[in-house]
């Protein structure tokens, strides 16, 4: 979460209470209240079944920010979302919410709460339902397809209870950090109620009785345990959770390992900070110290095929306690309406006294210094070794899919929740458009883009946004032709894995703003990567050439293990 401008864990703003009902109209009052969430941006492509609220909400202090294609808009909306606290996305019926479908699947299935306001046709136009455009099968098509992307929704057909409506689906997003969906026909914008209305905040069940015997549970393991590990996830920094779980661990020394979609849930140079744990995808001596554990302690963390080096992790669910949002796990106890702050801080004060377990030296590779090899070909391990000395606590890191991303997971961030990634829902083309909404979040962070070619060719040209807001991102480009973690999952020289070459170092002057460099080998990067960073003016975009065969140590240990899986050969065989 932003250390700034989110709501707390129930689902409270920071900001007030509700505005008062009175003479608002519906568009009104949504405004108002995505304010009191902290959201300030919001992303989108206008439509004629929205123009009367794009009109109000260009009006309001809220920032509007266009951009080149729904599905980016979504994947911004998603990044600001990430760092802010909550985002939103403003698009017109059916071919622009439609098109959101992909970024808010990925935002539904890593828990990151974007709100989705769309228009649509009014209530007055639809009788005799007529065949009006964009309408695709009848009108409730689009709102049933969100309801399987998100977890709450409204049309807001009903001026007595649209203000109910808007607070049901807001404190939805901020309890259970998941994209929510508003729909506005469009003769209801300016509909103002002629009821009164005062905002109830919902509370979230909290059994006290049980929170209390689980942490009591949780403590006494933990002190009868001798090698004691907490696994963080993602949901640590969803709700916010960093302090919590900073807390217990150094009152307890208990070392720290992040899953790969948690990666810096805290800062990857805290004393007691291990590495990643992917079973036997990642770094065999993290993998050994994690899985040697007698009492791990899962918080927050998703159990994915990703998360668990495609399910190569061996931990015992005997000595496991697994506490998220949805579920409290110790052994084979479960224990029901028990909130993940409510567990840490109850567990927290219960000052459980395990045994200090020592990290083995080299555990944790600490950034070396780089000697660089003039005139040698790049490849991404190097490229990602020069990175690291580059990168600081100033810099937010957001990485693609493929080996933008498992090349990436050899970065140390240096502060916590600088690196975003979709890492579960893999979808690709998602850096460059949440890159602007990372902008827009974190103005005074310096942005560093990594992205295939592939991913780049899908919504590359989002940079042009990011060039008419004047921000001044590094962008990199990683250029192996093609598909290149495909190529490692599926070997052979297949022609649906090759792309057609672009010159990306001169899409800068296409889109009229920025600087682009074309790098073969190591000192010609170096020189590039000193340029862009000391340019605090202009969009920097690297093109970096690599090698077909080149690939990361995380990406080889990923296609060594889903190889099998993706060949499509029979179960059991």
């Amino acid at each position: 979460m932003s250390r700034i401008d989110q709501p707390d864990d129930t689902g409270e703003s920071q900001f007030g209470t509700a505005p008062q009902s009175a003479d608002l109209s519906i568009g009104q009052y949504l405004l108002r209240r995505l304010q009191d969430y902290g959201i300030d941006t919001v992303f989108g492509i206008p439509g004629d079944y929205v123009l009367a609220f794009y009109t109000m909400l260009e009006k309001s202090p809220i920032r509007v920010v266009g951009c080149t294609r729904e599905d980016c808009a979504g994947f911004a909306a998603d990044a600001y979302a990430r760092i802010h606290g909550m985002g939103a996305v403003c698009v017109t019926y059916c071919v622009g919410g439609l098109s959101i479908c992909n970024s808010i699947a990925g935002a539904y299935a890593e828990k990151s709460p974007v709100v989705i306001i769309t228009g649509s046709p009014g209530l007055g136009e639809r009788v005799n339902n007529p065949l009006l455009h964009h309408k695709v099968r009848d009108f409730r098509t689009q709102f049933e397809v969100f309801e399987k992307l998100c977890v709450a929704g409204t049309e807001l057909s009903d001026s007595v209870t649209a203000f109910r409506e808007i607070d049901r689906v807001l404190d939805a997003a901020a309890r259970f950090k998941r994209p929510v969906y508003i729909e506005i026909p469009r003769d209801m914008v300016h509909a103002v109620p002629h009821v009164t209305y005062s905002y109830q905040r919902s509370e979230p069940p909290i059994d006290s009785e049980a929170a209390e015997e689980a942490a009591s549970e949780a403590a006494r393991l933990i002190s009868q345990s001798s090698r004691p590990m907490i696994i963080a996830g993602v949901e640590i920094h969803r709700f916010g959770l960093q302090d919590e779980l900073l807390a217990l661990a150094e009152q307890t020394r208990i070392p720290i390992a992040a899953t790969l979609l948690g990666k810096s849930v805290i800062q990857e140079t805290h004393p007691l900070y291990v590495g990643l744990y992917e079973g036997a995808m990642g770094h065999a001596e993290v993998t050994r110290f994690v899985e040697e554990s007698d009492c791990v302690l899962l918080l927050g963390a998703f159990m994915t095929d990703i998360n668990l080096g495609i399910f190569t992790a061996h931990l015992n669910p005997s000595n496991c306690i697994y506490a998220t949002s949805e579920q409290l796990r110790i052994h084979h106890h479960h224990y029901h309406r028990v909130p993940l702050k409510e567990f840490l801080l109850q567990l927290i004060r219960k000052r459980p006294k395990p045994p200090e377990r020592p990290i083995p030296s080299g555990i944790v590779k600490a950034p070396g210094e780089f000697q660089l090899q003039p005139g040698e070909p790049l490849t991404i391990t190097r490229l990602m070794q020069r990175l690291d000395q580059q990168i600081d606590a100033k810099t937010v890191v957001i990485a693609d899919i493929g080996d933008a991303l498992f090349a990436s997971t050899e970065l140390t961030i240096r502060d916590r929740t600088d690196f975003i990634s979709p890492a579960y829902y893999t979808s690709m083309g998602f850096a460059i458009p949440a890159a602007l909404g990372a902008q827009f979040a974190r103005p005074d962070r310096r942005i560093l883009a990594i992205c295939g070619d592939g991913a780049f060719q899908m919504t590359g040209m989002e940079l042009s946004n990011i060039v008419r807001h004047g921000f001044a991102p590094v962008v990199i480009v990683l250029d192996n032709h093609g598909y290149g973690t495909e190529r490692f999952l599926h070997p052979g020289k297949w022609q649906f894995n090759e792309i057609h070459p672009w010159k990306y170092s001169r899409l800068t002057e296409v889109i009229g703003g920025g600087r682009g460099y074309e790098v073969r080998t190591e000192d010609e990067f170096d020189h590039a990567l000193r340029s862009a960073w000391s340019d605090h003016a202009n969009v920097s975009l690297i093109h970096v050439h690599l090698s077909t065969s080149d690939a990361s140590q995380p990406l080889q240990r990923l296609a060594a293990r889903l190889g099998e899986r993706v060949a499509g050969k029979p179960h059991g065989t």
